[in-house]
């Protein structure tokens, strides 16, 4: 890790964070106040919030079945390393709807940031900035589209919407963000409703229903709908986040390419992208309707009880539409090496969500910081360790890197490797 031996590729040398996390220890004694080990990091978080912040960002559906099988996929590919090749020319960027990004990781869209840290999304959209790296914003923000816009002065940015049934209150929202400088749309198409999540309902952990404004900050902050319902949010905080955002009423194909020409007319034809797609069919669905790329995404787990994990259904969906639209993946991302698997079996690239918020809740902007940083680096050592210069070359990223074992599970937290 020495710091004159500057990588030449393009990509920036990440992995000189881990040396100057080991400097400061070693000259100063200045050590990390929280552990980015994934499980000890979300252990940690328990610390850190309330029932309510913790439980809202850990809550699955079920018995939290799916959210296992996203963890045991990662564990059935194995990373094949190739011995004395050059690493020190390597290259993570690549083009996304248009944005030359320094490495394969986006900010996923998650609501209510103020659980986590009191300027919400605020932090992450900064974080982000900096980096260089998209930041997706969700319709439950807890922050206006506007205020996050000012924060992430950089982008590029994405806007996340739950689509309601008011045409004019979904107009309205598309043009702000348009405005306001997010440049790609991304729908949500597995969650008209939550899922349900009993440790969630053991608390009755739905903030929007406590009164004041925390996770209703995007439809205050909306003229159209203030004017249409503004007398009755004063008087029922749940009136934005039942009709608007997790409203119980599914939309349809139909539906969404009305939305992608509505897109299309305010932003000049920008990026649509479907996220929630768990089957190739709807991918070339998808594909057929319009839509410029998909999230390859079962909501972490949060949704649907015993589905099938997203890295498992990742290689059939390449398969149908990898040449024809931008693949994201979403949903079990803990390190650097489940970044490098996904992009090998064939995403552009990656969404990371409740990484950042365990960061972000330790820290506010220097936890959140810390997280991204410390798996951008463990991504940029993988790839130079395992001996591979670019998410790009042939070898990578036609499932050469990997080899799939499909005996065994992942072990939890203390335990040994289960046959």
């Amino acid at each position: 890790m020495d710091p004159t031996n500057k990588a030449k590729g393009p990509s920036p040398h990440y992995s000189l964070y881990q040396r100057e996390v080991f400097r400061r220890g070693g000259k100063s004694g200045h050590l990390p106040s929280f552990s980015v080990h994934p499980e000890e990091l979300q252990e940690s978080t328990k610390k850190k919030l309330n029932d309510r912040g913790y439980f809202y960002a850990n809550s699955n559906a079920g018995l939290g079945w799916t959210d296992r099988a996203n963890r045991e996929a990662f564990y059935k590919w194995r990373i094949v390393p190739r011995a004395c090749v050059d690493t020190n020319t390597r290259d993570l960027t690549t083009t996304l709807f248009g944005h030359k990004i320094p490495a394969p990781i986006c900010f996923a869209p998650i609501g209510i940031n103020k659980l986590y840290s009191p300027n919400g999304e605020l932090v992450p959209a900064t974080i982000a900035g900096e980096l260089g790296l998209p930041y997706c914003l969700s319709t439950a923000s807890s922050q206006p589209i506007e205020a996050v816009a000012a924060a992430n002065d950089k982008g590029p940015r994405f806007f996340q919407l739950y689509m309601g049934h008011d045409d004019d209150v979904t107009l309205s929202l598309l043009n702000r963000a348009w405005k306001s400088g997010f440049d790609v749309l991304m729908l949500t198409t597995d969650t008209w409703q939550l899922g349900w999540r009993p440790t969630d309902i053991n608390i009755a952990n739905y903030v929007f229903y406590y009164g004041g404004t925390v996770g209703n900050e995007v439809g205050a902050s909306d003229p159209v709908f203030m004017q249409k319902y503004g007398k009755e949010f004063k008087t029922d905080s749940g009136k934005w986040i039942d009709s608007s955002v997790w409203h119980g009423k599914a939309h349809t194909w139909e539906k969404i390419q009305w939305l992608i020409q509505q897109w299309n007319r305010i932003s000049g034809g920008r990026p649509f992208v479907l996220k929630g797609i768990q089957n190739a069919d709807d991918a070339l669905k998808a594909h057929e309707v319009g839509c410029t790329g998909i999230v390859v995404t079962n909501h972490a787990g949060r949704q649907v009880d015993g589905a099938v994990a997203s890295l498992e259904v990742l290689p059939d969906i390449v398969k149908a539409v990898g040449d024809k639209m931008t693949i994201l993946f979403d949903s079990g991302i803990r390190t650097g090496s489940d970044v490098f698997k996904a992009i090998s079996l064939g995403a552009h690239a990656v969404m990371v969500g409740r990484l950042y918020v365990w960061g972000m809740s330790h820290e506010a902007e220097a936890g959140c910081r810390h997280v991204i940083k410390s798996l951008l680096a463990d991504l940029d050592i993988t790839m130079t360790v395992a001996g591979y210069r670019s998410i790009s070359e042939d070898v990578f990223r036609n499932k050469d890197a990997l080899r799939f074992n499909p005996y065994g599970i992942p072990p939890g937290p203390g335990e040994h490797a289960k046959l």
